[in-house]
């Protein structure tokens, strides 16, 4: 008979192919980590400050796993007591809490400093006891109308669109003081987190975002106390059982708990299972978290919360008097959730193996009967090297660009020498790889800028630009990954150098057909650890990594894509996503046109091939619909407009990741209008 305890062992083994294993979490903090410091670093003196929360700043890469972004003015601070203001002597704005009419956990923010200097949120005042407060009613739909995409409120967050990635944004203020309302918290923490973590979450202080408590009695001028970055550093400190407990326990509750629900019908949410988390952490509720006790873990923490929604009370992990049950979990919502749990709860410890569907109890029994398995109880399991750098790498990748950049933080990253001053402070291995893509996108995106600011000034300027350019796309590519070397080609293309884009193209083509190089992230493991096994992630960068190139759209590439990009930047998209073989082909047809139209026909026709037998090899099947756009492009050029036609609509049907439909539409239309073809 198998115990519980090896399925346990199988289920952790499990949670790590699907959460990562203890390197790759740690690998995903770090790129993210560092991206968000060099994102404030590049930001305009007028932009927020700005971090990301949630899930995936936790190392969390699920299904179910959000995108939180919290912004605030640097130049406000929010404080507890009035003498607190001496510490700031005239740098910042004030705002004086008052949590003496509000539940725990909420306060009224009112304005110490003069209204007249705080124009920025005077819209957002109300008049309350002779006194300026902020509404955070106010300032929430302040903050979504100035938003020049299509936002909307959700809680306290202003939630917008960027390509398929939702984001919420909550605007917020930022506190330097450990709140006195969660003073009791520090007292309480003996046991963990360390000292040097409890004193270093004091020291970060907290935040107040923009959502008042339903049974108070200032519910829409209400901020909450939000403990984001303390939740974060939490969950660093947790070992590895214990944070896939809490990704156990995620996916518990969005596939099996609240499964089948409206979004009405979710009356618990991820924060609920994190709070448990905490709790029976500190409380010392587990004796040994371990592989062999994953299971075990997340029953006693699944048994917690059901427990707090039988007693209608769960206490916030920093204010424990902030019944976090209070203003939607109580009444007849309260006794069905207590019944759907309970029934959960008598089917015992094993309805967790549902969660992982991919694996019922049964078949667990069967894996671990099989003479060929070995029950690795090791906190720090790793799969194949090949399988660890796909995951990096595509995380840095994903990472490379966030939100709230901007073409003009561009110049100031490297005006202020930030990449300098990065480099001084301790990067970790990871991170070192993370800091030379972000510096190759800025290099490679300021190479075009330069290009375009100085593309109608006089013949010198002109000619210098055109050489800074060339110099910088140069040692990009040099420092960068096999497509990095397209840029270099584009920009050849672009002015009209023909010849040198050609010669580019070649090099590129025999770097990109060696067999161990990654393309759209599938490897021939094999080939790809006897060429590079053991070498730094620079060089395997520079030899293996060939990335979708991410034209971003307020930048001008390449003139015949300026339509794409302009109907792309109209819907929110923010990039095109371009894989390395379709951008090669592309300008190997639009150079070829001008100097050799046989080898631009093979070309076109090398393009056609693989766009119409590749299934996700090389072209991402969710960004198809670009590919489909640019051989419809290149099909019209050397005049196939029937085949041109059959490639618009084709790229219509596709998933519309780019959101190109209206420069699809008038490029069919145009050649409507050009050849008379029947609609």
């Amino acid at each position: 008979m198998v115990d519980m305890e090896n399925i346990s062992a199988v289920v952790f083994r499990r949670m790590c192919h699907e959460v990562g294993t203890s390197l790759e979490v740690l690998a995903k903090r770090d790129v993210l980590d560092l991206k968000i410091k060099l994102a404030n670093q590049t930001r305009s003196n007028h932009d927020n400050d700005f971090m990301t929360s949630g899930s995936r700043r936790e190392g969390l890469r699920l299904e179910e796993s959000d995108v939180d972004v919290m912004c605030w003015p640097d130049n406000y601070r929010v404080i507890s007591e009035v003498h607190q203001s001496q510490r700031y002597i005239h740098r910042k704005k004030l705002i004086l809490c008052d949590g003496s009419e509000s539940p725990p956990g909420f306060t009224l923010l009112y304005m110490l400093s003069p209204p007249i200097l705080c124009s920025e949120i005077k819209e957002a005042f109300v008049r309350m006891n002779n006194r300026d407060y902020i509404s955070s009613s106010k300032h929430k739909a302040i903050m979504c109308s100035a938003e020049s995409q299509i936002s909307t409120l959700h809680g306290p967050c202003v939630s917008r669109f960027h390509g398929i990635l939702g984001y919420d944004f909550a605007h917020c203020f930022a506190s330097d003081i450990w709140p006195p309302s969660a003073s009791s918290w520090i007292d309480r923490s003996h046991s963990w987190p360390q000292y040097h973590i409890v004193d270093d979450i004091v020291r970060s202080g907290c935040h107040f975002v923009a959502i008042g408590h339903k049974v108070g009695r200032h519910e829409h001028n209400e901020w909450r106390i939000s403990f984001s970055l303390a939740e974060q550093k939490l969950v660093y400190a947790m070992n590895h059982c214990q944070f896939l407990t809490y990704g156990l326990l995620k996916l518990f509750l969005n596939r099996i708990i609240n499964n089948g629900l409206g979004d009405d019908e979710k009356l618990l949410c991820s924060y609920h299972m994190k709070t448990a988390v905490f709790w029976v952490i500190q409380q010392n509720m587990i004796p040994q978290w371990s592989p062999h006790t994953l299971l075990y873990s997340s029953w006693v923490c699944f048994k917690l919360v059901l427990k707090w929604v039988y007693e209608g009370d769960c206490p916030n992990f920093f204010i424990p008097s902030n019944n976090m049950f209070l203003s939607n979990i109580y009444g007849e919502a309260q006794n069905v959730l207590f019944l759907r749990l309970y029934e959960l709860y008598k089917t015992g410890i094993r309805s967790m193996l549902d969660t992982l569907s991919i694996m019922s109890c049964n078949e667990c029994i069967a894996f671990l009967r099989d003479p060929s398995f070995s029950c690795c109880a090791d906190e720090n399991i790793q799969f194949s090297e090949a399988d660890f750098d796909v995951m990096l790498f595509r995380e840095i990748e994903s990472n490379e660009s966030l939100p709230v950049l901007n073409v003009q933080g561009f110049i100031k990253y490297l005006q202020n020498n930030i990449l300098e001053r990065a480099i001084d402070t301790p990067l970790t291995k990871y991170q070192v790889s993370v800091l030379q893509t972000f510096t190759n996108s800025v290099l490679q995106n300021l190479a075009f800028v330069l290009h375009m600011n100085t593309y109608t000034q006089g013949n010198k300027l002109k000619y210098r630009a055109d050489k800074k350019s060339c110099h910088i796309l140069k040692l990009a590519a040099k420092f960068g990954c096999i497509s990095d070397m397209l840029y270099i080609a584009m920009y050849y293309y672009k002015t009209l150098r023909y010849k040198e884009t050609l010669f580019i193209i070649e090099v590129i083509k025999v770097k990109l057909a060696q067999p161990y190089v990654m393309h759209n992230y599938n490897v021939d493991e094999e080939m790809y650890a006897e060429a590079l096994a053991g070498q730094s992630w620079s060089t395997k960068m520079r030899q293996a990594v060939a990335w979708d190139l991410k034209l971003k759209n307020e930048i001008i590439y390449i003139t015949e894509l300026i339509p794409e990009q302009q109907s792309s930047q109209q819907n929110n998209v923010p990039y095109l996503y371009v894989p390395p073989f379709v951008m090669l082909y592309m300008l190997e047809v639009f150079c070829c046109q001008h100097v050799n139209t046989i080898r631009a026909q093979a070309a076109l026709d090398d393009l056609r091939t693989l766009i119409h037998y590749d299934h996700g090899h090389f072209i991402p099947i969710i960004a198809k619909n670009l590919a489909w756009q640019i051989l419809g492009i290149c099909q019209q050029m050397t005049g196939n407009f029937q085949d041109a036609l059959y490639s618009y609509q084709q790229s219509l049907r596709e998933y519309q990741l780019h959101s190109i439909q209206t420069a699809t539409e008038m490029r069919i239309q145009g050649i409507h209008l050009q050849n008379q073809y029947p609609r």
